[in-house]
This record gives C-alpha cells, structure tokens and sequence, in this order.
C-alpha cells in the first residue's frame, strides 16, 4: 500500500504519437480535477499534420495540465511528472523535465529501429541517460492489451487502449475521481460496445495497478483551491468567445450571424455556434475566408449581428471587407485567433503577432477598435465587450485571442445573465431629416452626438430606402462623393468615432502593492498568465514590481500615458518582436523594454522572472 502524500500543485505532461490520444487523456485528466475542485490551467500541445510518421519527433503530441490548491495562471513551464508513450515523445520533452523529475515510460515501443530512427543508438532506459530522474518503466502497452482481452479486439486496436490504462493510473496516483470518466466512455462509444467496454476496462485496470502494485511509493493529494461561491465549469477560450458572442446577441436582441471558413486554431468556435441553433444562432461555413466575412456584413446589414472567426493568414484574405464594414459603419465582430506565422507558418503553435495588423492592416485611413483578452475564461468579457461596441458604435472590431488561449482550459464561474447589461441596438424607424430640397427624408449618414455612430436601418423599412458601398459618402445623405472637403470631413469623422469609443474604457488598473515600484511590466493578450506568475515570484524575493494589463489596444485607455511616465523603466513582454512596445513609444514618447519570445510557446515565467530581476538590477543601478 501506497503512503499518502499532500501536494500544493503538480505539473504533469502527456506525450505520444498523434494517434495514441493524448489530447483526450489529458482533456479527461483535466476534467475529472476541475470537477474535484483544484484550479487548472493547461497547453495542449500538437502537430499540424493530421497523422505525423508514427515515431517520429515531429509526430508528437502532448497535453500539460497544472492543477493546484490556490489560484493558478500559467500551466507551468516544466512538468513534474512526464508519460511518455513511446520513444520520440521521450526525447522530445525530456530536455523540460527538472531534476528529479518523475517519468513513466512505456517499453513496448523502445526497438532498436525506433530508436534509430529519432537518432538515439543507444536506449536511454539502459544506458544512464534517465539517471537524473525517477523513473517508472512500465509496459503500458503490454497491461493494456491483458486488461482487454475477451473483447474481440485486434491487436492493434487493442493496443490503442494503452491511454486509458495510464489515465487509469495517473488517476489512482493523483487521487482523481473515476466517475466522470466511466461516464464518458460509456457515452461516447455506446454505439460500439465493444470499444466502450474495453476501454472502460484498461481505465479501471490501470487504476487497481496502480492500487496493487509496489512500484508506486506514494500516492498524493491535492486538496480543491479556495474559489467565490457558485457554479464553475471547465472551458477553454473558444468555447468562451463563442458563448460571449451567443451573449452578446442576446443582449442586442439580434440573431447572432457567423460567417466563417474552418482555419487552426480558431475553428472551434464555428463548430460550438454551428451546434445553437436552439439559441437563434445561424451559422455558414463559407468556401473562403473573402466569402465568410462578406456573408457576416451582408448579414449586419440586413439587421442581424454579423461575426467572422479567423486566423492571421485568414485576416489577411478579410482585410477589404473589413475595410468596406469600415466605410460602410456597420456592426461587425471579427475574432482573430492567432498563431504563427508569417503565411502558413505554424498552425498549431501559438503568437502574438498580429497586432499590427488589427491595428492597421487595411487600405486607406481605417481605424477601428481591437481588443486582446488576458486568459481563457476573459475569452468570454472581451468578445461580449467586443459585441456591444461594435453595435453600439456602428463598427467593426477586432477581437485578438491566440492558440495558447483558444486551446487552453481554465475553470470558469457562470455569470449571472441579469447583470449582464442589454445592448441597444436602436434601429432607425422614421425619417430623421431633411434633403437639399428641404423635403423630409431619412439621413443614413445622420450622427448620434454622443457615440457619433450613424442610424442604422434594416432593408425593407418603408421610406429608410438608401445607399451604401464602399465608395465614399457624402456626410448625411449617404450619396457617392467624390469632393475633396467632404473625403477630409468624414475621414476624420471615422477616427472621432473611434475617439469617441474611448468614453467607455475605463482606465488602466495598476497592480502595485509597494507603491515603491520603479519597473512596470506592462502587458497585453496571453502574457498575463506569465506576467502575473513572475511577478509574484519577485515579490516573494522582497522585490518590487508594477504590472498593468491592456484589454482595449484601440483605443487604449485614456490615463495609459500618464502610468508609462511615472516609472523608470517600462518592459512590455510579447510572443512577437515588439509590436505593442513600437506602438506606445510612438504614441507617449516613452523609452519602452522590450521583451520578446517567438519559439510558438507561452512566455517562460522561470525566464521571466530571472529577467525582471535583471532589469530592476539595472533599474536600481542607474538611478543610484
């Protein structure tokens, strides 16, 4: 029998092939905890081919999961325990693994000729290569394959079952409950009983191996996080941004329209809406992405709440249509799902690299506001928030997540739709003024003196009859102009409104307990996570820090250049090679830090953390 062990936090990691369903298995991991009540935060971690060379580096697929009993951002920069199906999946993480760290290894596939084939000629379960680590070497594959037998299956199908015996273990190991994961397994294969009952078999089989065996010296807990009261539920950050833009419709009392086209990473999202149609939601999955965008707006003009989901190569296809919902002041949320690029780059990993062109990727003076959410479950308050500006100003906006996010999962209290406030549409309904002959007529070019957003009528309103294109307007009227006074008047007109956008962002919050802090950490989008899990870590060292967090990119919030100028010194980390640090330089005229990671992965906090202490060094040094 197992000592009992009390842990604070563990770090685990699956590894395999593409095909041995390490995705599920950590999917299930993370949900069977989240139901236990620790806070969780997780990166899976795959190819972009969908079936890599068995065997190979490149193939291997992962899943990491932190889990903790208090809150969590980040999901750990190195796992404390690694399983490793196979050879390939072995070296390919092993160099993330601290000292110490556990590792369980499956044997079956350790051959000469695998080995060979990812450049390893000797094994390392023998040559003292893994020597540094606690290693459990077991034959998965080998246990899975007895604990099925009696099912019919092949050898090969049976063999696929490995997965749900080490989730078993793991499971029995970390103290897990089996509930819910009997309960999946049961739902998703009841249509081939054979499938459902073995796997359902290897899970429990791996559970009682790790409960009779002798090769596990502890068994840990970790004890439920301390949360507010209320009802939570795992998400991951599309399937928040979908339920924020379900919500956001709601609000405006519109049909929720998405036009999209399938693109990694952000496919989930039409996916999810394409299943609510119960919630008015239409969905059309267009041939392009130029098609799936002109779907959205053609939708926002005839009066519902049009939205395209992409990706940046994706962006780049949408820009002119953007362009048009820009001229023609339309509502239009435009989520952009980033990763790496440039072109096709890569799919499946993630970055922030698309900010500039949010920011200005488009012909001709078109600004419009984008927005960048901090976390998974902040998916949903930003796209909502993205929802109710585009409506309430007459606007595109962009709303920037990432893979890191949009993949990732984190635990998500439900929010209470009454506070949620509605969202006014106000559709033009009457004639609003008066022609160049002094006749009543209907102004589609007509200004709201606050929001400066234009009126707004559906197609078939009786005597609403007017223009619109992408061809410039007269102001008022809406007729094509061409005059020189009038492109300059409404030009301006366009930035004003998104001047005016700003009225409803609140000012930036300053995270600065000490109020001793020289060095402010501003961040934007996903560094949040490794921001806030840096930081505290120097504090904890008795140094001081400053962090802030931007959500509106643009307009940004009107006190932002007041806080860079009261610090020395202001570091800006991004997945990219400093496009927001470019950007409030050359607004404020403040010297920015950049901080730039571009390798497809979250910024390492563990570097982070060394860096700021770096920095703050220098900073201390220089005022001295």
């Amino acid at each position: 029998m197992a000592d009992q062990r009390s842990l604070d936090r563990v770090v685990i990691r699956f590894a395999g092939d593409s095909g041995d369903g390490m995705q599920l298995t950590g999917d299930r991991f993370t949900a069977e905890t989240a139901a236990f009540g620790n806070d969780i935060a997780t990166l899976p971690n795959f190819p972009a081919e969908i079936r890599a060379p068995q065997g190979t580096l490149h193939g291997v697929s992962s899943f990491q999961l932190h889990f903790a009993n208090f809150d969590i951002v980040t999901p750990g920069d190195r796992p404390d325990v690694l399983v490793a199906m196979n050879p390939a999946a072995l070296k390919a993480n092993l160099k993330d693994l601290p000292n110490g760290g556990v590792i369980i290894v499956d044997t079956a596939d350790f051959t000469a000729r695998n080995l060979k084939k990812i450049g390893w000629e000797t094994n390392p379960l023998e040559d003292g290569t893994l020597s540094n680590y606690s290693v459990h070497q077991l034959d998965l594959t080998g246990l899975a394959q007895c604990a099925v037998e009696g099912f019919g299956l092949g050898r090969k199908e049976a063999s696929r079952t490995k997965n749900m015996f080490a989730l078993g273990l793991l499971s029995w190991m970390y103290s897990r409950p089996v509930d819910g994961t009997l309960r999946f397994l049961s739902e998703k294969f009841a249509k081939i009983p054979e499938i459902r009952d073995a796997n359902i078999a290897a899970f429990k089989a791996g559970h009682a191996y790790g409960e009779t065996t002798e090769a596990f010296e502890f068994q840990y807990t970790v004890d439920p996080a301390p949360v507010p009261k209320g009802r939570y539920r795992q998400v991951s950050g599309n399937l928040a941004t979908a339920y924020g833009l379900i919500t956001g419709a709601h609000k405006a009392g519109l049909q929720l329209f998405l036009g999209s086209y399938p693109i990694t990473p952000a496919s989930d999202i039409l996916h999810e809406l394409s299943k609510r149609k119960d919630l008015g939601v239409m969905t059309f999955q267009a041939e392009d992405e130029i098609a799936a965008v002109g779907a959205a707006l053609g939708a926002s003009f005839a009066g519902s709440l049009g939205v395209t989901t992409t990706s940046g190569p994706g962006m780049a296809l949408k820009s002119e249509t953007i362009g048009l919902a820009v001229m023609t002041e339309l509502p239009l949320v435009v989520v952009n799902v980033q990763r790496s690029g440039p072109s096709t780059g890569m799919p499946t990993k993630t970055e922030q690299a698309d900010l500039l062109q949010a920011m200005y990727g488009r012909n001709g003076e078109s600004p419009l506001p984008v927005l960048a959410a901090k976390s998974s479950t902040d998916c949903f308050d930003t796209a909502l928030e993205a929802c109710r500006i585009a409506v309430k100003y007459r606007t595109p906006v962009i709303m920037l997540s990432d893979g890191y996010l949009a993949n990732g999962a984190e635990p998500w209290k439900l929010p209470d739709l009454s506070q949620i406030a509605p969202i006014e549409p106000n559709f033009a309904t009457e004639l609003n003024g008066t022609d160049a002959k002094g006749a009543e007529a209907f102004l589609p070019y007509k200004r709201d003196e606050d929001t400066l957003a234009r009126a707004w009528a559906i197609p078939g309103t009786e005597g609403l009859e007017h223009r619109i294109g992408g061809l410039e307007k007269a102001d008022g009227m809406g007729h094509i102009s061409y005059d020189p006074d009038n492109h300059e008047k409404m030009t301006l007109m366009r930035r004003a409104k998104l001047r005016a956008v700003a009225q409803d962002i609140p000012d930036i919050e300053i995270d600065d307990p000490s109020g001793e802090a020289k060095v402010l950490v501003l961040g934007w989008g996903s560094t949040f996570g490794p921001i806030t899990a840096a930081a505290r870590r120097v504090r904890l060292s008795g140094r001081n820090v400053a962090l802030a967090h931007l959500r509106h990119l643009n307009p940004m919030p009107a006190n932002l250049g007041e806080l860079l100028h009261s610090y020395d010194k202001v570091v800006v980390p991004e997945m990219n090679l400093g496009q927001l640090a470019v950007v409030l330089q050359a607004r404020y005229a403040k010297p920015i830090t950049r901080y730039s990671r571009v390798r497809g992965l979250p910024i390492s906090l563990t570097e982070l953390e060394v860096d700021l202490n770096a920095e703050i060094d220098e900073t201390e040094k220089e005022a001295k």
